[in-house]
């Protein structure tokens, strides 16, 4: 069966290469006869996967050595509550920047535990853009910053961060990680589910400083508390070890790829391809995101009525594209076109969408 055109937000495509890999190696690891998902997370053959793992991150990224990097469970979703119960002390306020749902299920989350406000926001522009830096506020009383990197749902993405020095940025980067160079060391926290651009879902990976673990109460759950991953190395439990695998694979084909530097260039190219379609299509196709707002990695976008964009969806289904339906709470289209899409189905879409263009065009 030929591959369809992968566009799904998430879990989204992976590599061709890397499942490849992985399905030579599945039911007998380096003939070892057992698959990886078979060994005991304590042998030598799974520790040296998560430290090559760990390693490998560390070098694309290029995350400094005041840095832990941890590999858990539980999504971002999880994250969400863990970084109120670990860094959220009384007398302090967590300082929300809302782009999204998703920073807003994470501020929810935190107003369970402690004392929030926000800091900016898009909400009353539908979160068709990002805020501007100048009109972002702080407060001595912050604990710490969040904000959300890239928007999958809006198809909105920071294209500078704030730069603050007074209390640690926090930032979920689950649906743009990997994909463009960051600036490590204006963060005290990153985190992001695997399931976009680092491998399947199952793992998450939290960069965190050093120096936020003294901020930590005592009290926690032993699984809710970063240093009980930062001492036993993400290995306290039986990590999703199968996950860490695949990522491992994804961050290997990176490397060949020529590193980040590479990936944001052949981004840059699949970007620039879909937003011109949609620019030059006079109207017909519509970005609900404003442009200096636009994501690189989730492009939205409306046509002119719904029974129209139901007839695209469902012609384009035909064709092989999967994933084009945009989120249920907003409707319209949306191409996620994560690192692992390839230039080749980009273009797919493209044409695909100029010939839809010039067939339905009123």
């Amino acid at each position: 069966m030929e591959r369809r055109y992968n566009f799904n937000a998430g879990p989204s495509a992976l590599p061709q290469d890397v499942l490849n890999h992985a399905q030579a190696e599945l039911l007998n690891y380096q003939q070892q006869g057992m698959s990886i998902m078979e060994f005991s997370h304590r042998s030598k053959e799974y520790q040296k996967i998560h430290d090559g793992a760990n390693e490998l991150l560390r070098e694309l990224l290029q995350i400094p050595d005041d840095y832990e990097v941890l590999f858990l469970q539980g999504g971002a979703s999880l994250q969400f509550s863990m970084i109120p119960m670990n860094f959220l002390q009384t007398g302090q306020q967590g300082n929300y920047f809302l782009t999204g749902s998703w920073s807003q299920k994470a501020l929810k989350e935190a107003q369970k535990l402690g004392d929030t406000y926000v800091g900016g926001s898009s909400e009353q522009d539908d979160f068709k853009r990002i805020p501007e830096l100048d009109t972002l506020q702080y407060s001595n009383k912050d604990a710490y910053v969040h904000l959300t990197s890239n928007n999958t749902i809006h198809g909105t993405q920071w294209k500078e961060f704030p730069k603050h020095n007074h209390s640690p940025i926090i930032a979920d980067m689950s649906s743009d990680i990997l994909s463009r160079s960051l600036p490590i060391d204006q963060f005290g926290l990153i985190y992001a589910g695997a399931q976009k651009n680092l491998g399947p879902a199952g793992v998450t990976v939290v960069i965190l400083k050093k120096d936020m673990l003294k901020n930590i109460p005592n009290q926690l759950p032993t699984m809710l508390d970063y240093r009980t991953h930062v001492d036993k190395k993400s290995l306290y439990n039986t990590p999703p070890s199968f996950a860490i695998y695949m990522l491992s694979l994804v961050l290997e084909w990176t490397k060949t790829k020529g590193g980040i530097k590479e990936i944001e260039k052949m981004n840059a190219e699949k970007t620039k391809l879909l937003y011109d379609t949609i620019d030059s299509s006079k109207g017909f196709y519509s970005g609900t995101a404003e442009t200096a707002s636009r994501s690189s990695m989730n492009v939205t976008f409306n046509l002119p009525g719904k029974e129209l964009e139901e007839l695209f969806l469902h012609e384009a289904a035909e064709e092989g594209f999967v994933g084009l339906k945009g989120h249920r709470s907003v409707g319209g289209c949306r191409a996620s076109i994560y690192n692992a899409v390839p230039l080749e189905s980009v273009r797919a879409l493209s044409d695909f969408m100029q010939t839809f263009h010039h067939k339905h065009n009123i």
